[in-house]
């Protein structure tokens, strides 16, 4: 299993913008790999030796509920407070290199793979014992009467089967809390498809989504276009957002999903 990551750097001057494809809609936004270059990163308050690409941000009319980053941590670098917000919640996913991660009392050694579920109010701090590279996905979380605050927890990709949908072995989702677990108003999986796999249909529905391909090839349906797709391109969908999917290379394709769910739409806005 790989996991992409920008590739940072400057393209050569004999290179065309135009081939880039990125763009930005009113129901999505395609952020391929080419234009994740090191004059669009940003440096934090409290992180030290770190610089990242921020791939989402809440947008009044668009995407509204969940921040998306990409973290490169040199060796000795992290943070001792990373989050500002007590009332965010995260997950980190690692894409490569080493780390520490200290979380709600225990200390977690990081690889490729490693994930971790940090919930709101809940101390935490991580350095890198290498150069470590990480996909960080914030929410405000929401609480909701009756229901308890989720618990941190650490796992790895490996750790977790994919569990292959209901009618093929060619489509299916790594989850890392149960779809019923209310305590949860996010889930950050991965989604993988064997060669040929495919989503059959427009998937048209409340959820917002942050994809970022880990790896492998696919055409992917964007409301009325189809976009070509591979390792290190982010799609940020709105609500509503018409989406499908064909797998298109010799090898697996697999995305870092966010989808808010579990909650009742707010009203108000």
């Amino acid at each position: 299993m790989t996991y992409a990551f920008p590739p940072g750097g400057l393209p050569e001057q004999s290179e065309d913008a135009a081939g880039n494809r990125a763009v930005f809609t009113t129901a999505y936004a395609f952020i391929p790999a080419a234009v994740q270059r090191d004059i669009v990163t940003s440096f934090f308050p409290g992180w030290e030796g770190t610089r990242a690409w921020i791939l989402a941000r809440p947008l009044s009319g668009f995407a509204e509920t969940f921040a998306q980053y990409a973290l490169e941590v040199q060796a000795g670098g992290g943070s001792d407070a990373p989050e500002p917000d007590p009332a965010a919640e995260g997950v980190l996913l690692v894409a490569g290199g080493a780390g520490v991660l200290a979380l709600d009392g225990a200390v977690h050694e990081l690889v490729a793979g490693s994930y971790a579920y940090l919930p709101p109010s809940t101390p935490w701090s991580i350095r890198a014992t290498s150069p470590l590279r990480l996909h960080w996905i914030r929410r405000r979380y929401v609480p909701a009467r009756g229901v308890g605050l989720p618990t941190a927890f650490v796992t790895s990709d490996a750790e977790m089967p994919v569990r292959w949908m209901a009618n093929t072995d060619l489509w299916g989702t790594t989850r890392f809390v149960e779809p019923e677990d209310l305590r949860h108003d996010m889930h950050v999986n991965i989604v993988t498809f064997r060669p040929g796999g495919r989503i059959p249909f427009a998937e048209t529905h409340v959820m917002e989504h942050g994809l970022y391909v880990l790896e492998g090839t696919a055409r992917y349906l964007l409301n009325t276009d189809w976009v070509e797709v591979g390792p290190g391109d982010f799609m940020w969908l709105r609500a509503f957002c018409p989406q499908a999917c064909v797998a298109t290379g010799d090898g697996p394709f697999r995305y870092l999903l966010y989808k808010d769910v579990n909650r009742h739409p707010a009203l108000t806005l």
